[in-house]
């Protein structure tokens, strides 16, 4: 567990008290996310706002997205921007690979990029994720990430949703 501070009045209200709030830690060992490791991966919008609806901050946040997960060397198997949240999946290329970096990286720049055109957005405190221990888990995932606008009935086939796609492999071969 994880101890915050928070300072709460007293009873009677002429004094603050200080309360210890526990949070629950959530997060595997870091070392579990370096190397050859696959996970999939979900950072929403605080306050769910519909940001992934313009073009041009999506591509934006595309070619952040790139940077990031290269520069730690991981390949993206499928990403896909819903209105309020971000699905994809990285997996490391090498022993020196760390797909957590990439992630907080990502969120990083794009957090910069919010405060500067979008001060009224930012990304929640964490994000989710699912490290993939079979090779089924992969296809399964990648299914789920792309269903994920049919689910939400934007679209009725995933094919037709336009914030969707790979950085390194074909979706087609992918899938098929």
């Amino acid at each position: 567990m994880i101890g915050r501070r928070r300072l709460q009045p007293a009873e009677n209200g002429t004094k603050l008290k200080e309360h210890m709030i526990l949070e629950k830690k959530h997060r595997l060992d870091l070392s579990c996310y370096a190397g050859y490791v696959r996970a999939s991966f979900t950072i929403c919008i605080k306050n769910r706002k519909h940001v992934f609806i313009n073009p041009y901050i999506v591509e934006n946040f595309i070619d952040i997205f790139a940077s990031s997960i290269k520069q730690h060397l991981c390949v993206n198997w499928v990403y896909l921007f819903m209105p309020d949240h971000f699905h994809f999946i990285l997996e490391g290329t090498s022993l020196d690979a760390n797909i957590w970096k990439a992630v907080v990286l990502f969120k990083q720049k794009t957090g910069y990029w919010f405060s500067k055109n979008m001060p009224e957005v930012q990304w929640q405190k964490d994000f989710f994720d699912y490290l993939q221990r079979k090779e089924r888990d992969l296809k399964d995932h990648i299914f789920y990430i792309l269903n994920n606008p049919v689910r939400g009935e934007i679209v009725k086939n995933w094919n037709d949703y336009p914030y969707k796609g790979s950085l390194d492999l074909s979706l087609h071969e992918i899938i098929c």
